[in-house]
């Protein structure tokens, strides 16, 4: 089992084919899963974790759900 990860708008050219089941290693975060992923971390303002806001320093493990999103704009 593996985490299932939501790329939102900009973000979503770097979602994986394998997003509903991604494998994550022990100790794994979501700071370094932006960076397997290839997501300029600059580009990655707001995270959820399992429904919650979550800094990006937050672990990450099997069966968790991982939302990230760029930033925000409007006018």
């Amino acid at each position: 089992m593996g985490i299932e990860i939501k790329c939102f708008a900009t973000l979503a050219k770097y979602l994986p084919d394998n997003g509903d089941d991604y494998p994550v290693a022990p100790g794994e975060t979501v700071l370094s899963l932006i960076r397997k992923l290839g997501i300029p971390e600059k580009d990655v303002t707001i995270v959820f974790v399992n429904n919650l806001r979550s800094p990006v320093e937050t672990p990450i493990s099997d069966g968790d759900r991982v939302g990230l999103f760029p930033p925000v704009g409007g006018g």
